[in-house]
């Protein structure tokens, strides 16, 4: 069952209803357009650490990476060394994994190069977007797209960025729009994701 109507009369993608913490994130973030450097080099960090596990896990876990990593600001995260791996690993409110960790401090040292090149991950990251208001009969594991823009960021030095990682990536932070017909966020995602698209891009 692709679409559930929950008690509050709101149409949702299954997956949206399955959990109460999903339900806020379904609704006013997932496949919403995010052009914030910060929030879409977070967002590939995240997808890395959720390898092996569940979103919700990680979704329970946000305040907490956020706090433990500077609020994912790519320019202070470079900057981390082996003292704050070592805080990192002793941190029980995040995933405690050595190589994701340190993952995470080499994208942002990665971010850096991207930004100085393009002026912003945004401008990158948004030219591999499919505006197409053409919605999913099903949810791929990933696409020609996301295979592509992985094997880029894997050439450019990132990690934790395969195909699969990457389209997660892009469905969340609004560069695809996978919200099912008939779920009530499709169309303000939709809208949400063009304006976003024009204001980095331009019209």
């Amino acid at each position: 069952m692709q679409i559930l109507v929950g008690e509050d009369g709101v149409a949702r993608c299954s997956w949206g209803a399955s959990a109460p913490d999903y339900v806020a994130y379904h609704d006013t973030e997932w496949g919403f357009g995010v052009t914030d450097d910060h929030r879409l080099f977070e967002k590939v960090c995240l997808e890395g650490f959720q390898s092996g596990l569940s979103w919700l896990t990680i979704l329970r876990k946000r305040d907490n990476f956020r706090a433990a990593f500077a609020g994912f600001d790519p320019v202070a995260v470079a900057a981390f060394d082996e003292s704050d791996v070592e805080r990192l690993l002793g941190d029980a409110g995040i995933v405690r994994h050595g190589g994701k960790i340190r993952s995470t401090i080499n994208n942002a040292q990665r971010a850096l190069d991207l930004i100085a090149e393009h002026g912003s991950l945004a401008r990158y990251l948004w030219t591999y977007a499919d505006l197409a208001d053409t919605p999913p009969d099903s949810v791929e594991a990933h696409t020609k797209t996301s295979r592509q823009l992985s094997k880029l960021l894997k050439k450019a030095g990132w990690s934790f960025v395969g195909p699969t990682t990457i389209y997660a990536f892009m469905q969340a932070m609004g560069l695809v729009n996978d919200h099912f017909v008939g779920c009530d966020a499709r169309d303000p995602a939709q809208t949400s994701r063009v304006a976003a698209a024009a204001s980095v891009l331009g019209p």
